[in-house]
């Protein structure tokens, strides 16, 4: 008796695509965050919130990861697509070029926003509009521009080659695109040798859509990022700093892997401070990134909140109580 017959794979050779210049952005260059500079007014402001729930917590937090900073403690700072497009790069690049990050992860809508405010200044699009007459995602330059680079990067994780890839481009004046590579995060991290690690799944991003995407090669990159990632956290031995802003479920998932790796492997990375920032609470964030990783040591902390808020708030917090002199906490309050 025959079984039952296997339904074929959709053949994408016939899929539409379309150029970007032809398709309009909510986001561009001009919506981009600008970076301030430290300040004894801000922490000021800070060390006057009420020492009550969040209050107390957020400056607690901000203190916890400076003084790991001081001691020469990692941080690993985590981020979902969302924190790119609502314009915070250029906070978090501040960062990385301050000392103050070390490692850097992202999943592949991440990576993706990243690549078209790096190339061409403007991204995030209508995807309600879209969805109607299924044109959304089918950008030609941005799936031929990952598929590209991941035909060119044996042995290299997928971050570390998107991020090369965004440096040559930059220095391609003929292109003429408007490209800004020392704005971008993955460029960011090749430039300055931070590890920035890119996680995807496959079907979750719109350049899984393209018809010549290399799918066994994308696989290993990524695979290659997960071990990358594991090796960041191995090097907390003596602690570290952990941040998640806005992933909700494959960051807090990837995360708890690549921590039991490294345990597994002898490295102890127990004392460790966590903090989950996003505007909803979700499941896994709080349990795999605030509790579970801190239960034999470290803590974990969590904060609801706009993201194009709280970034700002814990660039400048974090920034000011490093760099700004000022009395102890707790002094002006007599």
């Amino acid at each position: 008796m025959a079984g039952p017959e296997r339904t074929p794979p959709l053949d994408l050779s016939g899929l539409k695509r379309r150029s970007i210049e032809d398709c309009a952005r909510t986001v561009s260059q001009d919506d981009l965050a600008r970076v301030p500079a430290p300040s004894a007014d801000l922490l000021a402001f800070l060390r006057s919130l009420p020492r009550i729930l969040a209050g107390r917590e957020f400056l607690e937090f901000l203190e916890e990861a400076a003084a790991r900073r001081r001691a020469g403690q990692p941080m690993l700072l985590m981020y979902g697509g969302h924190v790119v497009k609502c314009g915070l790069a250029p906070l978090i690049v501040d960062l990385m070029e301050r000392g103050y990050v070390q490692g850097l992860a992202t999943n592949g809508a991440g990576a993706i926003h990243d690549v078209e405010m790096t190339l061409y200044g403007r991204t995030s699009e209508d995807v309600a509009a879209g969805i109607g007459d299924g044109s959304f995602g089918m950008v030609r330059e941005t799936g031929d521009f990952f598929a590209d680079t991941v035909r060119s990067a044996p042995g290299e994780g997928l971050g570390e080659a998107l991020g090369r890839r965004l440096l040559e481009a930059a220095a391609d004046h003929d292109r003429g695109r408007r490209t800004g590579a020392a704005g971008s995060l993955l460029g960011s991290g090749a430039r300055l040798g931070i590890p920035v690690t890119v996680h995807v799944t496959i079907g979750a991003d719109i350049v899984h859509q393209h018809p010549d995407l290399p799918a066994a090669a994308l696989g290993e990159a990524a695979w290659r990022d997960f071990r990358i990632l594991a090796g960041v956290l191995a090097g907390m031995d003596r602690g570290g700093v952990v941040v998640n802003l806005g992933s909700a479920v494959i960051l807090p998932e990837v995360f708890l892997k690549a921590l039991t790796i490294a345990r597994n492997l002898g490295h102890r990375a127990h004392d460790i401070v966590t903090a989950n920032f996003d505007m909803l609470r979700h499941y896994r964030p709080q349990v795999n990134i605030v509790d579970r990783p801190t239960r034999h040591g470290g803590r974990g902390f969590s904060f609801t909140g706009h993201h194009e808020i709280m970034v700002p708030l814990l660039h400048a917090g974090l920034r000011s109580l490093v760099e700004s002199a000022g009395p102890p906490a707790g002094d002006e309050r007599g």
